[in-house]
């Protein structure tokens, strides 16, 4: 079955994360309490399907304050597929350079920042110009990519880097470059990608191991609860505290 065969793909991808990534997900997880705990932000940036894991960690149920979603609606809406704001489009501007520096312009940063980055590939012009400028502002960037497999691949930024060559610590999502991973009888192109599988995967990996590191240093966390529990009277209560920390937060920004 197909099926089976995507689910075998996915589990080895994600048992050669567990084998080979701990140590950079424990490194790029120190970098992001370092930040939160100073009051500073981890700022998420993707585009394309790689918005699903920035989407995944805030507003969550089980995240917590500290992790600031950038995601620029057209690099992400383009779900019309064609017309207004379709594949065509998104293919365009994810190339455009210097795209990426004005959305930087949108926010304040600090240096004590980090920035965390999702690329497949780490060849588009939007996310290295992220990286750049993220880097010029003092900022640890942290990429999460298919890094191994990038290897040789040339880069579509004049800067003559990929993504993974300017970033300060790589998280290898271990996808195959190609991303989708079954064969489908009389076809050429393969089905079942792999790649939103791994970066949520490495997500909650870090995420978990980022509130690990503040609990232990005795840092509270405002966690975003679940309010669908029966019987838990102060969700809401929580909830509305994790917000208000977040708007306090968001507003230096």
């Amino acid at each position: 079955m197909l099926a089976t065969q995507w689910l075998e793909n996915a589990r080895t991808v994600m048992g050669e994360i567990e084998r080979t990534q701990l140590d950079s997900i424990r490194k790029a997880a120190t970098v992001m309490a370092d930040s939160i705990q100073a009051g500073g932000w981890v700022h998420t940036f993707g585009c394309g399907h790689a918005t699903i894991p920035v989407e995944e960690m805030y507003p969550r149920i089980g995240g917590f304050v500290g992790f600031h979603p950038m995601i620029e609606l057209p690099l992400s809406f383009f779900t019309h597929i064609t017309g207004e704001m379709g594949i065509h489009q998104f293919l365009f501007l994810e190339r455009a350079e210097g795209y990426g520096v004005e959305i930087m312009k949108g926010y304040n940063f600090d240096a004590k920042d980090t920035m965390w980055i999702f690329s497949h590939t780490g060849i588009n012009a939007v996310n290295i110009d992220i990286a750049l400028e993220a880097k010029k502002k003092g900022m640890t960037v942290v990429v999460c990519g298919s890094a191994a497999a990038a290897k040789g691949k040339v880069t579509r930024h004049s800067c003559g880097k990929t993504i993974f060559d300017l970033a300060d610590i790589v998280i290898d999502s271990c996808v195959p470059a190609m991303d989708a991973s079954v064969d489908l009888k009389g076809h050429q192109d393969k089905i079942g990608p792999l790649s939103t599988m791994a970066f949520v995967t490495t997500v909650w990996m870090t995420i978990a191991t980022v509130a690990e590191i503040l609990a232990e240093r005795g840092v509270h966390l405002h966690i975003h609860p679940s309010h669908n529990v029966p019987g838990d009277t102060t969700a809401r209560e929580r909830l509305d505290a994790a917000l208000a920390e977040y708007k306090r937060r968001v507003a230096l920004i």
